[in-house]
């Protein structure tokens, strides 16, 4: 289900902030602006009470709860105990790999060289997450298509409404809305607005590529 979320949507958020008082809110917005697949993280302190209570209420909002920045184990079975329903990491993690594939639950780890895009894929990544992505440019994307034409591929890391386009060109699954759509002070001042309509604009950008 949540490949074919992105691959209709081509969007992810990532959700770092301090404090989350109102995740379904949160993900109502996102929802209404058309990302579906939403991401929180480690770095927001009690995650796992955020998407607890994101999961508790997808009947309303309708969002595939995630959580990312996943570095160890123990991270990845809180967030399955949660109810996360699929990880992200920044990089390699075998580990975290394999609590996910035994409770089922789909991963992406990250990944930047052809030599860890083919590690991924080996540990069972449903997609892999390209991490620094703007640290290498979206042609650095069309050249690991080369090898890897079958590989999902998500880049992430400083892409907004005005390169999502570029990105999905060069062959990207989905790509990942983080600051630019869902910034820590937008979801501290519940500006749901706000975020649903720049996550419009960034849907709309990555749906043109």
């Amino acid at each position: 289900m949540l490949i074919d979320v992105l691959r209709k949507d081509r969007t992810l958020a990532v959700v770092r902030a301090n404090r989350i008082d109102d995740p379904a809110a949160l993900c109502r917005a996102l929802v209404a602006g058309g990302i579906r697949a939403v991401e929180f993280t480690f770095t927001t302190p009690g995650v796992e009470e955020v998407i607890a209570t994101a999961v508790a209420s997808a009947g309303e909002h309708g969002a595939i709860v995630g959580v990312g920045t996943v570095t160890d184990e123990s991270k990845a079975r809180a967030a399955i105990a949660a109810g996360a329903q699929f990880l992200v990491t920044p990089g390699l993690h075998d580990g975290v790999a394999d609590v996910a594939r035994s409770a089922g639950v789909p991963f992406l780890l990250g990944a930047l060289s052809p030599t860890e895009v083919m590690r991924s894929l080996e540990l069972g990544s449903v997609a892999v997450k390209i991490f620094p992505a703007t640290a290498v440019g979206s042609g650095y994307l069309k050249d690991l298509r080369g090898p890897f034409p079958d590989a999902l591929l998500v880049p992430s890391g400083g892409l907004n409404a005005g390169n999502a386009t570029e990105w999905v060109a060069a062959g990207a699954l989905a790509v990942c809305a983080g600051s630019s759509v869902v910034g820590a002070a937008a979801i501290e001042a519940g500006d749901w607005a706000g975020i649903t309509e720049r996550a419009r604009e960034f849907t709309s950008a990555a749906l043109a590529g």
